[in-house]
C-alpha cells in the first residue's frame, strides 16, 4: 500500500443493495479507489468485542462504474484500530441493532481511527428530535403521543398539519393532516399507537408544493450542495424513492445561514457529514445516519462532492497517531 493510501472501512449493508447512479457511499468508495486507498466492507453484524478491543469481520472491495460494479475478496478479522477511517453508513432503521454497533465503534480510539460520523453522535442525534435544538430554525413542533394534544396543536396551526414517527425514516408514516378529515382520529391513533408512542407533529409549510423539499449536503458546518425534492402532484412527500421529482437548487444566503448557526453544535457532536431538509428556509429534520443527496447534486451541478468529502478525511487522517495500529 502507497504510504499516502489510507485503510478505509465502510460499515454498511450489503453491496448488493447498492443503487450505483443514487448511492452516496458507493460515490465514496469510486472516489477512494480513484485515489489508490486499501477499502473494506463489512455489515453491522460483522463487528464484535474482545474484552475493550473492537475487530470485524471485513472483505476487501473494490468499486467502479462497471458491471458488476464491486468486487469483493476474501474475509479476514482484523481489529478496528487496523483502519485509517471508518465510515459509519448503514442505512436507517435505528434500532437495537444499530444502536449496539455505535456502541461498539465508539470503543475506537479517536486519536488512532478517525469514525465518520462519531458514534456518540449517532447516538445522540434522532433524525426528527435534534432539529428540536435549533428551535429558531424550525416550524412550529409538537412532540406527543396524546391524540388529543396533537389535534388541539393543530387547531393552533390552522387546521393542518405534519405528522410523522420519531424512527421513520424515507418518509414512512408521514401524515398531512387536516381538520376535516374523517380519518383524522384513527391516523393519530394509529401513529401514536393508541397513545402510547411518541410522534412528532409540525407545521405544514405549503411552499413545498413549488420550492420542494431542499437537501442541504453539509461537511464540517459548512454547505457543499443542495439538491430539491419536489412531491408529485398526489403526494406530499418529496422523497425520491415515492416518486419526488428532482431539480437543481442552489446554496442560497439562508442555507449558508442555517449552517453557520448549526455548525458549532454539528461539529462538538462529531456529526461531520449530514443532511438537512430544508423547506421555506426551515429545517424540518437533520440526516446523520447515511445522509444521500450527493450524486444527484454532482449531476445537476457538475461538481464532485466526493472529492471535497475525501480531502477532509484524509486531512482529518493525516492528524492521527497511527503508532498504536501496529497490526
Amino acid at each position: 500500500m502507497p504510504a499516502s493510501a489510507l485503510r478505509i472501512l465502510y460499515v454498511m449493508d450489503p453491496l448488493a443493495r447498492i443503487l450505483v447512479d443514487k448511492d452516496t457511499t458507493f460515490a465514496f468508495m469510486l472516489e477512494g479507489e480513484q485515489r489508490g486507498h486499501e477499502q473494506y466492507h463489512c455489515g453491522i453484524e460483522d463487528l464484535f468485542a474482545e474484552q475493550a478491543r473492537p475487530v470485524a469481520r471485513v472483505r476487501r472491495m473494490h468499486a467502479r462504474r462497471a458491471d458488476p460494479p464491486h468486487t469483493l475478496h476474501e474475509e479476514r478479522t482484523v481489529p478496528l484500530v487496523w483502519f485509517d477511517v471508518v465510515f459509519m453508513r448503514k442505512d436507517p432503521p435505528f434500532d437495537l441493532a444499530y444502536y449496539f454497533a455505535t456502541q461498539l465503534l465508539g470503543l475506537v480510539d479517536p486519536r488512532v481511527t478517525f469514525v465518520l460520523n462519531d458514534p456518540r453522535g449517532l447516538r445522540e442525534a434522532n433524525e426528527k428530535l435534534y432539529a428540536l435544538r435549533f428551535p429558531d430554525l424550525v416550524p412550529e413542533s409538537l412532540v406527543s403521543a396524546e391524540p388529543a394534544r396533537l389535534k388541539a396543536f393543530m387547531e393552533s396551526l390552522g387546521g393542518e398539519m405534519i405528522v410523522k414517527p420519531l424512527d421513520g425514516y424515507g418518509g414512512a408514516g408521514v401524515f398531512h393532516l387536516h381538520r376535516a378529515d374523517r380519518n383524522l382520529n384513527a391516523i393519530l391513533e394509529l401513529s401514536t399507537r393508541d397513545a402510547t408512542r411518541l410522534v412528532m407533529a409540525q407545521r405544514y409549510l405549503p411552499v413545498v408544493r413549488e420550492q420542494g423539499d431542499k437537501r442541504l449536503i453539509v461537511l464540517a458546518g459548512e454547505p457543499l450542495g443542495a439538491v430539491r425534492r419536489i412531491p408529485r402532484e398526489d403526494e406530499h412527500r418529496g422523497n425520491i424513492h415515492v416518486g419526488g421529482r428532482v431539480e437543481r437548487a442552489p446554496v442560497d444566503a439562508r442555507d449558508r445561514e442555517i449552517c453557520r448557526r448549526m455548525a458549532e453544535r454539528l461539529n462538538a457532536d462529531g456529526l461531520y457529514f449530514v443532511g438537512l431538509d430544508v423547506i421555506g428556509g426551515l429545517v424540518t429534520e437533520v440526516n446523520v445516519t447515511s445522509p444521500t443527496g450527493v450524486q444527484e447534486i454532482d449531476r445537476l451541478d457538475g461538481v464532485c462532492l466526493e472529492a471535497r468529502v475525501l480531502d477532509f478525511v484524509e486531512a482529518r487522517a493525516a492528524t492521527l497517531d497511527r503508532r498504536a495500529a501496529a497490526h
